[in-house]
């Protein structure tokens, strides 16, 4: 029987980690896991600046992204890998304060890119707060 405790995961194009589909937070944990090099470290912050920001949270991985809302399937943010960046996207981040600066073909959706170094501790966790509050996609 082969070991797949020690595989080593996936990396879609871009290096996206490809993680199965689920529910909670375990899910989520094996996505960031997966994040390659320094964006793993990203993505644990994220995943704690929205636990804390957003008490009983919602988690989940879809379309190799994990997702956040403050119910299922009613989500106000993802993140995605891309190979110079992470991606995350606010559901309804035109209407935050100020909004996210990447726009979108939808009105509604706004992104923002984390390269290696950033520091986004403060405005996300002001990000989410308002997202938290705000209608959830349901996706």
């Amino acid at each position: 029987m082969a070991d797949t405790a020690s595989k080593e995961p996936v990396l879609l194009s871009g290096g996206n980690p490809q993680v199965a589909k689920g529910y909670g937070d375990a899910p989520v944990q094996a996505y960031i896991a997966a994040m390659p090099g320094w964006k793993s470290a990203v993505g644990s912050r994220i995943d704690a600046i929205v636990a804390r920001q957003v008490p009983g949270v919602v988690k989940a991985v879809k379309w190799n992204s994990p997702f956040y809302g403050r119910e299922r399937d009613s989500w106000f943010l993802s993140l995605h890998c891309y190979t110079h960046y992470v991606k995350l996207t606010f559901f309804q981040g035109a209407a935050l304060d100020p909004a996210p600066a990447v726009t979108s073909k939808y009105p509604q959706l706004r992104y923002h890119h984390i390269h290696e170094g950033d520091d986004f501790d403060r405005q996300l966790a002001d990000w989410v707060s308002q997202a938290s509050r705000l209608p959830g996609e349901k996706l």
